[in-house]
């Protein structure tokens, strides 16, 4: 048998004595709570140090390899752009997927409207490689009846080209740069032509003089203007920014027509967003192109009057290209107008067909 430990029940002064020189239970339970307590909380903050640190690190790492990827596309995006204004070839790879991915075309025209026969425009783009689409962008109110009725529209005849931007007289700037943007993005043409939905314009015509210009990599041409920076609120065509150009303005195509070649079509898409856009979308234009080495070209029948104007130059066999009054910035009274325009100025039908590009 185990030998047992008998504890003797002590009383009075000496059971006293002797409890007294331990602490109670409760106070050790207290005790050791508050030190187990005491540790858990130091673990759970040193966890969620850690866990802090681990999360920094991550984030540190998402942030490099995100700068990482856009200096790479920057520079990507540097090299391309040089090679286009250095008129050299991007590589070979480029150049191969670009031939055979894509057709070229002689231009794109993009007919500015705001708000055919289908079997002729197929046939301009499969015979003559000329593209023309009515521009336009979305109301304020984006899928509203104005946009329904358009979407209605180029349904039935499938010639507009709608553009992620908002319509507005003060926004032109922005809608010429979000077109060309867009066209060069689309189509692979040797130009991009912008031209107002009130101008009366020679395809034909346009097409031969623009095919004189294929061989040359920066081209602008339109009918080049300057004239006296408008500051005064009350006028057309005031200017918020006119302390910036002095008295006049530089010399730029005005806005009823103009065109560009491939490369300051690409130049804009690739810098669209921190190309400045002053009020006059012309002046814009004109803007970006004026630190560049890019050729100017002034060609007085893209901008030629209306009849008798325009007629007398036909009839001497130098037919414009574009014809529109200057008073009116346009034909005045286009519905009404712009077929006589076209009965005593525009070219024959066979003349587009059998013109040779």
């Amino acid at each position: 048998m185990a030998p047992v430990c008998v504890v003797p029940l002590l009383g009075g002064v000496a059971e006293h004595l002797l409890l007294s020189q331990f602490p109670d239970f409760e106070s050790l339970r207290e005790s050791e709570s508050r030190g187990y307590r005491k540790a858990a909380v130091g673990q759970k903050q040193d966890f969620r140090d850690t866990l802090q640190a681990l999360d920094t690190h991550n984030a540190v790492q998402t942030l490099d390899k995100t700068i990482a990827n856009l200096e790479t596309e920057l520079s990507a995006a540097r090299t391309l752009q040089e090679s286009f204004l250095n008129g050299s070839p991007v590589s070979q790879e480029y150049k191969a997927s670009e031939s055979s991915g894509r057709r070229k075309y002689l231009m794109v025209i993009g007919i500015n409207t705001a708000f055919s026969s289908r079997e002729k425009r197929k046939k301009l783009e499969e015979e003559k490689g000329i593209i023309i689409r009515f521009v336009i962008g979305h109301s304020a109110i984006s899928g509203g009846i104005v946009d329904r009725a358009i979407a209605a529209e180029d349904r039935k005849h499938g010639d507009f080209m709608r553009l992620d931007h908002v319509e507005g007289y003060l926004e032109l700037s922005g809608k010429t740069k979000t077109y060309f943007a867009t066209a060069v993005a689309l189509w692979d043409a040797n130009f991009y032509v912008k031209v107002d939905d009130d101008v009366h314009v020679n395809i034909a015509t346009l097409g031969q003089i623009l095919s004189k210009h294929i061989s040359r990599p920066r081209v602008y041409t339109g009918c080049m203007k300057s004239g006296p920076v408008l500051s005064d609120k009350e006028v057309r065509y005031y200017e918020p920014e006119h302390w910036k150009f002095g008295d006049k303005y530089f010399r730029h195509a005005t806005g009823q027509l103009y065109a560009i070649s491939k490369d300051l079509a690409t130049y804009i898409s690739l810098n669209k967003h921190v190309l400045h856009k002053y009020v006059n979308e012309d002046v814009s234009l004109g803007a970006w192109f004026i630190g560049l080495d890019v050729e100017h070209i002034d060609d007085r029948r893209l901008c030629c009057g209306t009849p008798p104007d325009c007629e007398w130059k036909a009839q001497a066999g130098n037919t414009c290209a574009a014809s529109f009054d200057w008073r009116c910035s346009g034909i005045c009274n286009t519905v009404e107008n712009i077929q006589g325009v076209h009965n005593k100025c525009g070219e024959s039908e066979k003349a587009l067909w059998t013109a040779s590009f």
